[in-house]
């Protein structure tokens, strides 16, 4: 049966951050995954954690000025220093939550600089990224984003992702593999997922369209955590959505697509 980690940057958002921790443990969820946790200090989510008695699975890289509109900045030639410095303020943030991935967003390749250059810059981040992270246990992700709802974001496709690996060619880089943004650019979910079991280090879901619950769309999702069991995917699975109401009311699908 899949194990399913809490998205709280998505999910309970009808409470302050800090109080949603309290509302996953009351709800079943024993791990929970976010965002950004560095509006706040590390300890003080750590407080939560333990009172909660819930483990995180992930968080992600600094990504730049996120109400300006940035979505990371790792592609982006003119912020290497600012992205090393975001590397080792997720490493102190991830030893102290026992987080033991972190997710890179790659960022908006921006249309005045060569895309050349663009990528030269995010290979030697992850290059960088990646192994300043194994130094510490920690796991690197990257993640494909469909292009509707973030224009112009630089990895958008499984296979992009793939050769990106290739690449880089670290034991300490994974695919962060979000069922509803691989669906909004390709289809193909479950052939993709078996295919590249090996190189996925975490799945994220939603439906589509709306990016709400699993089982408001089109997914079949009953049918993908079947196979996701069946094919051996061991870690967890986050529950990166917007509800279509009120959080609580609508969990119900875990019961219901794994009957």
């Amino acid at each position: 049966m899949p194990k399913f980690a809490a998205n709280l940057s998505m999910l309970f958002t009808e409470v302050p951050f800090l109080e949603r921790f309290k509302n996953a443990s009351r709800c079943g969820f024993k791990a929970v995954e976010f965002q950004s946790p560095y509006p706040f200090s590390a300890n003080t989510i750590k407080q939560e954690l333990d009172q909660q008695q819930l483990e995180v699975v992930l968080h992600n890289l600094p990504a730049g000025d996120w109400d300006a509109g940035e979505r990371g900045i790792a592609c982006l030639p003119d912020r290497t220093e600012e992205f090393r410095i975001g590397v080792a303020k997720a490493i102190e943030y991830a030893q102290i939550l026992g987080a033991p991935q972190v997710n890179c967003l790659a960022g908006i390749a921006p249309a005045s600089v060569d895309s050349a250059k663009v990528h030269a810059t995010f290979i030697s981040n992850l290059e960088y990224a990646s192994t300043e992270l194994k130094k510490e246990n920690i796991r690197l992700l990257i993640e494909p984003i469909n292009i509707f709802d973030i224009p112009g974001f630089y990895l958008s496709r499984t296979q992009q992702a793939l050769e990106i690996l290739k690449e880089v060619n670290s034991d300490n880089l994974f695919i962060q593999y979000d069922v509803y943004h691989a669906q909004r650019m390709e289809g193909d979910l479950a052939n993709t997922l078996e295919k590249n079991l090996s190189k996925i280090g975490h799945l994220q879901i939603a439906d589509n369209p709306g990016r709400n619950e699993p089982g408001t769309g089109e997914i079949n999702y009953r049918n993908l955590f079947k196979m996701i069991d069946a094919i051996g995917y061991k870690g967890w699975i986050g529950c990166e959505y917007k509800p279509l109401n009120k959080t609580e009311s609508g969990l119900a699908w875990i019961q219901d697509l794994q009957s």
